[in-house]
């Protein structure tokens, strides 16, 4: 069943783009909660004119999104946090933790735009990866130092 998302909806597509999913997921999750509507040929002329008018703005928006991966780039996090002997943490990084050292340096991102590979439960270093667009997916190391 083709359908066209009315927002990001993560592992599956971004705002306006036409997906096909499986008949009972769109009818029983996407289309009640409003995450999507049917991609029947009325909505896709709708979309389409949506998109044209807002293309200058999307440009804007991944310059900008540009702009911030090239700040990132090559970045390096150390977090700091307490540890047992084996170098297990207490607890685990969070992407908030990384959102915070990333706005110390003078870089605002939302934490739930940073996507971790992996459980962080040990020292060592990470990858992170940030979806800033869904063009412009630049990625940071991550290293947790026992304080």
């Amino acid at each position: 069943m083709e359908i066209i998302l009315n927002q990001n909806v993560k592992g599956l597509g971004a705002k306006h783009d036409v997906v096909d999913v499986k008949p009972g997921y769109a009818r029983n999750f996407l289309i009640p909660q409003g995450f999507a509507i049917i991609a029947n040929e009325s909505n896709k002329k709708i979309i389409a004119e949506t998109q044209r008018q807002q293309a200058r703005k999307l440009a804007k928006v991944k310059e900008d999104a540009q702009a911030i991966a090239t700040k990132l780039e090559g970045m390096r996090i150390v977090i700091k946090t307490k540890a047992g002997e084996s170098g297990k943490i207490f607890g685990s990084v969070t992407p908030l933790q990384i959102a915070d050292a990333i706005k110390d340096r003078g870089i605002d991102v939302d934490r739930k735009i940073i996507d971790i590979d992996q459980d962080i439960k040990m020292l060592g270093e990470y990858t992170a990866t940030l979806d800033l667009h869904k063009e412009v997916k630049p990625q940071i190391a991550i290293i947790v130092e026992e304080e």
